[in-house]
């Protein structure tokens, strides 16, 4: 049986995490961007150049629905596709100058709106409780293997 104390720290982490989350994305020049294909981008971003069908795996859509990111994204200039280096018949899409800028400057503008909010609403003290507080969350999550 989940405790009470359980239930409503769940709850409340997800309404914070939430309201936060929306906040941060109306930050972000990336608005004129779908979901998934900010999330493609965040991905090349992160684990580096990566084939369609890789991408389509690790987002768990249809390869189709990716070609369709892929050439939205191709579009915008935030992406480039070109030969993979062991394998010639397959493509390999990795970020633009252009996609990791904006990657780079949408993640700058948030980070500091989030740190200004902190500086400003909270003392040492409460930053420092929410930076453990954080910790034993990843903790919790990690180690139930999410």
């Amino acid at each position: 049986m989940i405790s009470a104390s359980a239930t409503q720290a769940a709850a409340e982490v997800r309404v914070v995490f939430g309201r936060v989350k929306r906040r941060l994305k109306a930050l972000a020049e990336t608005d004129d961007l779908t979901p998934s294909q900010s999330s493609v981008l965040s991905r090349l971003d992160k684990d580096g150049p990566a084939s369609a069908s890789e991408l389509a795996a690790a987002e768990r859509i249809r390869p189709q629905s990716m070609a369709a990111i892929l050439s939205a994204l191709r579009e915008a200039d935030l992406i480039q596709r070109h030969p993979d280096p062991s394998d010639g018949r397959r493509q390999v899409v990795s970020l633009t100058t252009v996609g990791r800028h904006r990657l780079q400057g949408d993640r700058k503008v948030r980070q500091e709106w989030l740190a200004q909010a902190l500086q400003e609403h909270c003392t040492e003290a409460d930053r420092q409780t929410i930076i453990k507080a954080l910790a034993l969350l990843d903790h919790a999550i990690e180690a139930a293997g999410v």
